[in-house]
């Protein structure tokens, strides 16, 4: 199976069961998960976020953590490195991204050694996938 680079957005539903989507649980069959290495921080406040909101139990929220740690134990993660760092500072004068989501985007560059046709980046951002589109990834939507 090959990797793709998963942004947050597209693996909280993956451990949070009431956001999960067929397009998410079929992309999560088809592709393994390459990520950056802030995304678990990102997903865990996305779970606080859900909590805070009501729109996640307090037994839910300890599930959707147990997810994330069984997840984590299998996926790719990219490393911060002063390359990557060059790269989301471009991003961010080259494209309206947060800077989250440009740290996101220059991992997924250093993921694939800058080689991104034929690469796979989901998200379920509509921006940061427009980004990812204009820098040659196969930006699917989750």
């Amino acid at each position: 199976m090959d990797y793709a680079f998963w942004d947050a957005s597209a693996l909280v539903p993956l451990c949070v069961f009431q956001q999960a989507n067929p397009t998410v649980q079929a992309l999560s069959a088809q592709y393994r998960i390459a990520v950056w290495w802030s995304t678990p921080v990102e997903m865990r406040s996305g779970f606080a976020r859900l909590v805070r909101m009501g729109l996640l139990s307090t037994n839910e929220h300890v599930q959707a953590q147990v997810r994330l740690d069984r997840m984590r134990s299998d996926w790719l993660e990219v490393d911060p490195s002063e390359t990557l760092r060059e790269q989301a500072e471009r991003l961010v004068d080259r494209f309206p991204l947060k800077a989250a989501d440009a740290q996101q985007l220059a991992a997924a560059m250093v993921w694939c050694g800058g080689r991104t046709k034929g690469r796979v980046f989901i998200s379920g951002d509509s921006q940061l996938l427009e980004a990812a589109r204009q820098l040659g990834f196969h930006a699917v939507e989750a």
